[in-house]
């Protein structure tokens, strides 16, 4: 008896011990006995961000600034990371996109609390699904006062958490610096995509100012006042224990999935038996570590057709004998091998269906899901490789060096890719029933653009047409929204990539629709000197929609837009525009010429150029 009572006193002061190393544990105690707070210290949580992303070689963070994230704004600028600011936080995002993928690093934005971070969930979508490597900061309220009716305070996890690789919310300042080497490691491996931490404001200012925050003006009298007191000094020196430590910040390793050595010699030998091969070159093929260049070459050696999709348009340049713009649905159906390199078996290749049930296929992408998409339905992967693309090709020309696809086949594909393209050209002369002929604007701008230029695609209609007439003219030079179909990409897309290739001629095509999402950045763009040049194709109308709608529903609804002066707003934001009709046919060429010097000169420039209908994309998809 004594004995059984001995074991259950002994129990239950193990319990009663345990309980009290737990909440010691949960309470910092434990932590707060071996790294102190340094309360006279005037740091605060934005220098440690800073430092963090400085080790990174993040050049850019971009912003619309909120009270909440002021101290990672102002420490990063002192550290010489460019602050830039823009007139919507969305734009902040697609501006972090482009430099990631134009830079090959990590794209960095901060936004404030609550609508701050709802403005950028579109852009933040469109970076997952981009698969964009981009690490999205935000403000919160403090870690005391989250779920109490604080201002601007939402459950921002939830609501990033299926858009993001990983989410993190920073409950002490000594978890600054390791949280943020883990995210944009993460960001950075296997699929790269965007991840978000969030930011509560006490874990950025200083321990004087939060200090007096967390002070209690009436505390209630007795014994529950001292608790309340107490939790709030221990919470308080908890938040900043062992914040200013010194800690490594640099970059931890990247893992990226690579071919296994068996999956490259089954590809080697498919390839060397091929006779008419092509390839479908995604935007996962221009991803690090390999460089484009590279790939480029590696392409030329091989010799096989290419179909060049998302940032991998313009990999091959303007002219180059293998690659194929026009035909592909023909192509494909001739093949008898298919390399989907990054290339994803969605919509934009009717779910497989467009692949010929006989042809040998070879996938491969460092997404499972995406490597495997539709192949339950519509076609089967001979060789299905969750890996690297650019990596694998450059293995394919090493090991298939003295290997050259048999000339006939992509002479034959050219030879179609010229006689589509006459027609096109062919079309470009046609009179419409009123103002320009969009066609006849794009093959004036495909002249007259400069070799180091760079294409922001944003838009519908207007757009599509564009795709198939404009040639980028070199790797990294054409930038979409990619699968997600964001229109409002172009203020942010060009404001990235002029400042990561200050030299280069950044051009923005939108439709008229598209451009009302950010053309205020026309005032970002004056601010912060990054002279970029828009052209508009004015039809005053979302004609993507309206070329369905009619003949199906009847109607027009919402689908009228007006022919608006939008070259006069790009005035007012401190550009330059410039209004472009049918009367100015003649001296089209003309116009597009002052434009591009005026950019050159410093001034962000408008091309509002009225277009009238033409027939070039009837049967087109929208939905």
């Amino acid at each position: 008896m004594e004995s059984t009572i001995g074991t259950v006193l002994w129990c239950s002061a193990g319990i009663a011990v345990g309980g009290l190393v737990f909440a010691a544990f949960k309470l910092g105690l434990l932590y707060q006995l071996f790294h102190k707070a340094e309360t006279k210290s005037p740091r605060h949580g934005g220098e440690s961000v800073a430092e963090v992303l400085r080790a990174h070689g993040v050049k850019y963070v971009f912003t619309l600034v909120g009270g909440h994230i002021s101290p990672i704004l102002v420490a990063c600028e002192k550290l010489g990371i460019r602050i830039v600011d823009t007139r919507h936080e969305a734009t902040a995002v697609f501006a972090a996109d482009a430099v990631a993928r134009l830079s090959g690093t990590v794209g960095v934005a901060a936004v404030t609390a609550g609508p701050g971070l709802t403005n950028t969930v579109t852009a933040v979508k469109n970076a997952q699904m981009a698969e964009s490597p981009l690490l999205l900061m935000g403000g919160a309220a403090g870690t005391l006062l989250q779920g109490r009716g604080a201002l601007q305070d939402i459950d921002q996890m939830s609501l990033f958490k299926p858009l993001c690789k990983f989410c993190a919310s920073i409950r002490h300042i000594r978890e600054i610096v390791p949280t943020i080497r883990k995210a944009l490691a993460i960001a950075q491996s296997g699929t790269p995509g965007p991840v978000f931490i969030e930011f509560p404001i006490d874990t950025l200012y200083p321990f004087h100012l939060v200090s007096k925050e967390f002070g209690v003006k009436n505390p209630p009298k007795g014994l529950m006042g001292k608790i309340v007191t107490w939790y709030l000094n221990n919470h308080l020196l908890n938040l900043f224990a062992g914040a200013w430590e010194k800690r490594d910040v640099s970059p931890l390793p990247v893992d990226i999935p690579q071919a296994t050595d068996d999956q490259v010699q089954k590809c080697i030998e498919l390839v060397s038996r091929a006779k008419k091969p092509v390839i479908l070159l995604g935007s996962q093929a221009t991803l690090p570590p390999t460089p484009a260049d590279d790939i480029r070459k590696a392409l030329e050696d091989l010799g096989i057709p290419c179909f060049l999709g998302g940032m991998s348009r313009g990999m091959l340049g303007r002219d180059s004998p293998i690659h194929i713009r026009q035909n592909r649905r023909d192509a494909l159906k001739d093949a008898d091998l298919v390399l989907l390199a990054g290339t994803v078996c969605d919509f934009r290749l009717s779910y497989g269906r467009v692949l010929n049930r006989r042809s040998k296929i070879i996938a491969v992408n460092r997404d499972k899901s995406q490597l495997l998409k539709n192949s339950d339905m519509f076609w089967k992967p001979t060789v299905a490789i969750q890996g690297d693309a650019g990596s694998l090709l450059m293995k394919l020309a090493k090991g298939l060096k003295g290997y050259r696809c048999p000339e006939e086949w992509p002479q034959s594909l050219k030879a179609g890719d010229v006689t589509k393209e006459d027609n096109n050209r062919a079309k470009a002369d046609e009179k419409t029933d009123r103002h320009l002929n969009p066609l006849k604007v794009l093959h004036c701008v495909d002249e007259l653009m400069s070799e180091d230029s760079i294409i922001v695609a944003d838009g519908g209609d207007f757009v599509g047409s564009a795709a198939y007439i404009l040639r980028p003219r070199g790797p990294m030079r054409w930038l979409d929204p990619g699968a997600f179909g964001t229109l409002g990409v172009g203020g942010g897309f060009a404001l990235g990539a002029k400042l990561c290739r200050p030299e280069s001629e950044v051009w923005i095509v939108y439709g008229d629709g598209s451009l009302g999402y950010s053309v205020a950045e026309f005032d970002t763009f004056t601010r912060h000197k990054t002279p970029v040049l828009a052209l508009v194709g004015n039809d005053a109308c979302w004609s993507q929609i309206a070329r369905e709608q009619v003949p199906i529903l009847g109607s027009n609804v919402a689908c009228g837009l007006a022919f608006t002066d939008y070259h006069t707003v790009a005035d007012g934001y401190g550009g330059k525009g410039y209004l472009v009709g049918r009367e100015d046919e003649d001296r089209l060429s003309d116009i597009i010429r002052q434009a591009q010097r005026e950019t050159r000169e410093g001034r962000a420039t408008l091309l509002n150029v009225l277009i009238g209908k033409t027939d070039f994309r009837e049967g087109s998809i929208s939905v």
